[in-house]
């Protein structure tokens, strides 16, 4: 059939593009499932760090699935979905790992599902003739409840140690007993059958750094190498995950360890983690990667924590914006959350890009804050309007939505209405002085609702992406399923956080423009 066999000339062309594919014939067989298209996909440190430890466990192999671009082309030509390395189907491996980043990737996990063949719901699926559905990534690192429903079992954490324990149970158990002996194990939970809820596993030192495997143009990040100098954050920013108290804050690898895992056909190189610019020798390791005559990138500029010579060291590295996150619009509202950041250093880093001879600072924001108000929003219009004098400036705004196991866990959603006001307010503020980059209210509810929510979120979530996905389908679900936010679930950290938010329902979207 002439429309399947351009499906499978289309993988074949990217893998040709592809440095550091892996291939093993293994007996037991893992579908390693990105549920976004492969340019995201291939751009996650984590998710090419397991198909690596896979291939490194005696025994057991991956291949890689990602949500295909055009979904509708393979129920056209009723093409099953298949791996990249072999192209063979999904519905044949021993298991299907999922790697979720974030909660809108939900949809994805059901669209790759549906076109294997395989019943979204793990009650669906208790007759032993379907693979291993595993669910795991970023995402549990807060709220993975919303995947419990269709997923056999929950890998939660850091998962380079635990995909070695899950994989050699799983080629040597039925699966009756597999579940039953991941439920007692720390890190896994089998959803009705036990395992420590929101356990964030710790990866073993010896793991890190996790890298890139494969390199390739056709990414988010053209043929750039990934790799992480820390993990982890020894900051306790209030709206975070990834903070102090995870895991016991940053761990960083020593420039001479990361420089030797570059490999040599590695033109560009990504240094990736939640603060890079923390690590104390990164001047020194870009410095180091700079003169080898690679380009580098950094993918968490810190603002307090920027020199001249490190603002020149990535600017002699291609970088021609330099970006920054502000994370509260003003200065009130940074000190709420934690976020150490003043007006004077945001300013300095400008000076710092514009004196390295850099075309335009990007800033990161929220909006949407407990306790913000307009007179929040016109401090950001103010501040934002003196740095567009220093250097061209795009500011992208996200609503704040409220994540768990963070400290503002449990804040309700500003309301869609009050959201859109915020950022229309920003816009005609900044009209002419800087370029304003939101993104949607509307869909950040869907995310709060969706990191808020148990179980039933992930129901709704189905219900919603049967009846078309959009934003009028996801209210009704949310609705059908009573689906309720956790009220102010607080994690200890040490500190006293005053709860600085209404502790009421907020089942509906408020205010919103219904």
């Amino acid at each position: 059939m002439e429309g399947r066999y351009s499906l499978i000339e289309r993988v074949r062309s990217l893998l040709a593009d592809e440095q550091g594919t892996l291939h093993k014939a293994a007996p037991y067989r893992v579908a390693l499932c990105y549920p976004s298209p492969y340019h995201v996909g291939m751009s996650s440190l984590g998710y090419q760090a397991i198909y690596r430890e896979i291939h490194e466990h005696p025994g057991a192999t991956a291949e890689r699935v990602f949500l295909p671009d055009d979904v509708d082309a393979f129920k056209r030509t009723r093409t099953p979905l298949f791996t990249w390395e072999s192209q063979v189907p999904v519905a044949d491996f021993d298991m299907l790992a999922f790697s979720v980043a974030y909660e809108l990737e939900l949809t994805g996990l059901f669209s790759m599902l549906e076109l294997t063949g395989i019943p979204l719901l793990a009650e669906e699926r208790q007759d032993g003739r379907y693979p291993l559905v595993v669910g795991g990534g970023p995402l549990t690192f807060s709220n993975p409840d919303p995947l419990e429903p269709f997923v056999d079992v929950l890998v939660q954490g850091e998962a380079e140690d635990l995909i070695h324990l899950l994989v050699e149970a799983a080629a040597t158990m039925e699966r009756e007993a597999l579940l039953a002996h991941l439920a007692r194990i720390p890190g896994f939970r089998v959803p009705g059958r036990g395992g420590a809820r929101y356990h964030v596993a710790k990866a073993t030192d010896s793991r890190l750094p996790a890298r890139s495997q494969i390199v390739t143009p056709n990414t988010e990040l053209r043929s750039m190498f990934l790799i992480e100098p820390e993990r982890g954050c020894s900051r306790g920013c209030h709206y975070c995950v990834m903070r102090r108290t995870t895991n016991g804050g940053m761990r960083t690898v020593p420039p001479e360890r990361i420089l030797s895992l570059i490999p040599e056909h590695a033109r560009r190189v990504g240094l990736v983690g939640a603060a890079v610019t923390d690590h104390p020798r990164i001047v020194e390791l870009l410095r180091t990667i700079v003169e080898s005559g690679r380009e580098v990138g950094v993918s968490s500029l810190r603002a307090d924590r920027l020199t001249q010579e490190l603002v020149d060291q990535l600017r002699r590295g291609g970088a021609t914006n330099l970006t920054v996150a502000a994370d509260g619009p003003s200065q009130r509202l940074r000190d709420m959350v934690d976020r150490k950041h003043s007006e004077e250093q945001i300013v300095r880093a400008a000076t710092f890009a514009r004196t390295a001879g850099m075309k335009q600072l990007k800033v990161y924001n929220v909006v949407g804050l407990p306790t913000e108000e307009d007179a929040d929003i016109d401090e950001l219009i103010r501040f934002t309007s003196e740095l567009s004098r220093i250097l061209p400036v795009a500011l992208g705004v996200a609503p704040f939505v409220a994540k768990r196991n963070t400290p503002l866990d449990g804040a309700p959603f500003m309301g869609i209405r009050e959201v859109e006001g915020r950022l229309e307010r920003l816009r005609k503020g900044l009209r002419g002085r800087a370029e304003v980059r939101p993104t949607s209210a509307r869909w950040a509810w869907v995310e709060y609702m969706l990191a808020q929510c148990g179980p039933e979120a992930g129901l709704a979530a189905m219900d919603a992406w049967k009846a078309g996905g959009n934003f009028a389908a996801w209210k009704r679900a949310f609705d059908a399923r009573e689906c309720e936010p956790y009220l102010a679930r607080r994690v200890e950290d040490g500190r006293r956080n005053p709860v600085l938010w209404p502790t009421v329902p907020r089942t509906a979207p408020p205010a919103s423009a219904a």
